[in-house]
């Protein structure tokens, strides 16, 4: 049963070849043996998640057939779980249990999905390998001595050893797509705003964007439509009428344009990538699409822009961490101020130190206009290339990452390395557009990923196209040796 899909395992529930509470012991017990070798999960929901599967048992029993009900699935663990523990991958928050669910979670819970347990992430989401995590880096089950990718590794890794059909994730600078892609999953980031933040710990407030992350476009679109919806305590949400997503999945490709911007395809790419990308592109002209070529001149800016808007909000937003109202605090405290700089020292990791140093830097006086003014004026014209090059094209396709996964500890003497992994994911976080990294093949045994790029609240786009390529291909549903 491991090895089906989501829409396949909402079949199988509604023909009552298996009850919801086998499917999760199942899983339940893969993970207690498989894990261990590439620790994607930090907490493990069995008693919950027993109790969830039986309840959806019952209620599948009484008539109702929604999709979700009785599904598996697992939470990247910065969101909010009521009674249950929600570390952040951090040891500030190791001893934190949620008095409350994320809006996510809470409408996930009301659909039927049964919470296997919370998964593991680079600390409150600042890496892109996940190994900054404090509870041990994650490893890549296509090959255990490389990274998955961060920050949504864990979700990723766990998903790709079919511990679990599909998880949740988050995305800031592509912490969704780049692990999807170097673990051959299919990833979403959904439009700024399609999605509640509520609950949701932040990280980068205007750039942060919860998704789902599975196997394929079809069962990303079962997740996506009870995730997404206005929610009224989410400030940043957006009252904007949900797609059918599902219904959207069908629809032919002829007629699509599809735009190749050339900054995608220049220095830094690996070439091997490079021709898994355009190998997609042949793929989808011979169902119908077309292609042109265009320019997104402000990406080479991206990822400067990006390096100080996120630890800008994050020297923020991490400030509430102070070891007096909840999380680590140090022992013996002095006074107040010993309080403040022990708890914060000892509580946090390396990478989310370094990242409020740049923010706190970049917003203090002096250097407010001069970095961080200017970044928010970069953002800008980010987001007004992907204006124009939608007046010409539907969707935007280029690689998802330059590399392939790398090996473990690799980049962690020079972190900057590490950030240039993003180069093509952060652009859709600044313009607040969505995007997609489907699978696209192997070099080498291990997974590359294609990114789909798409205007605002064209989610169902996005999935069409790739539920469409994953028709006539089976990267997809191929598994790694030993899982």
């Amino acid at each position: 049963m491991h090895q089906l899909s989501l829409a396949e395992i909402a079949r199988g529930l509604n023909e009552r070849q298996f009850s919801a509470e086998e499917l999760t012991r199942g899983l339940l017990d893969r993970i207690a043996r498989l894990d261990p070798q590439i620790n994607s999960f930090i907490t493990v929901t069995e008693e919950l998640a027993l109790a969830q599967a039986r309840a959806a048992d019952a209620r599948r029993a009484a008539g109702e057939n929604d999709a979700l009900l009785g599904a598996p699935i697992a939470h990247k663990d910065l969101f909010c779980t009521k009674g249950i523990r929600t570390s952040c991958g951090s040891k500030m928050l190791d001893n934190f249990a949620a008095p409350y669910d994320a809006s996510v979670v809470e409408k996930l819970a009301a659909a039927g999905a049964v919470t296997l347990g919370k998964t593991n992430l680079d600390e409150f989401a600042m890496g892109s390998a996940n190994e900054s995590s404090h509870y041990g880096a994650v490893k890549n089950p296509w090959d255990l001595s490389r990274v998955p990718g961060g920050s949504s590794g864990g979700s990723a890794a766990a998903i790709a050893a079919r511990l679990v059909p599909a998880a949740t994730g988050t995305d800031t600078g592509g912490s969704i797509r780049q692990p999807a892609a170097l673990t051959n999953l299919t990833g979403l980031k959904p439009t700024y705003g399609r999605v509640s933040r509520w609950g949701m710990i932040a990280y980068a407030s205007s750039l942060d964007q919860g998704g789902p992350m599975a196997r394929s476009a079809e069962d990303c679109a079962l997740l996506l439509g009870s995730m997404a919806g206005f929610d009224p305590k989410d400030s940043t949400s957006v009252d904007q009428p949900l797609d059918d997503y599902l219904a959207a999945l069908g629809r032919p490709l002829t007629g699509l344009r599809i735009g190749l911007p050339k900054e995608y395809f220049g220095e830094g790419l690996d070439p091997k990538i490079a021709s898994a990308v355009l190998a997609v592109v042949e793929e989808l002209k011979k169902l119908g699409a077309t292609v042109k070529d265009i320019s997104l001149p402000n990406t080479q800016h991206a990822i400067p822009s990006y390096y100080v808007i996120a630890p800008a909000e994050a020297s923020s937003n991490l400030s509430r961490f102070d070891g007096v109202r909840f999380g680590y605090r140090c022992e013996n405290p002095a006074d107040l101020t010993d309080l403040y700089k022990r708890s914060r020292a000892e509580g946090f990791g390396d990478e989310v130190k370094r990242r409020i140093m740049v923010g706190t830097y970049a917003l203090s006086a002096g250097y407010y206009d001069a970095y961080y003014i200017k970044a928010q004026q970069i953002r800008r014209l980010v987001k007004n290339d992907f204006v124009s090059a939608f007046e010409e094209v539907d969707v935007i396709l280029g690689p998802t990452t330059p590399n392939l996964a790398w090996k473990l500890g690799e980049k962690n003497a020079d972190p900057v390395s590490a950030y240039l992994e993003d180069i093509y994911t952060i652009t859709a976080n600044l313009a607040g557009i969505p995007g997609l990294s489907m699978p696209a093949g192997f070099i080498d045994g291990l997974p590359v990923g294609v990114q789909l790029l798409a205007p605002y609240f064209q989610e169902a786009r996005l999935l069409n196209v790739a539920h469409q390529y994953q028709q006539v291909t089976d990267w997809h549903t191929r598994a790694p040796a030993g899982f």
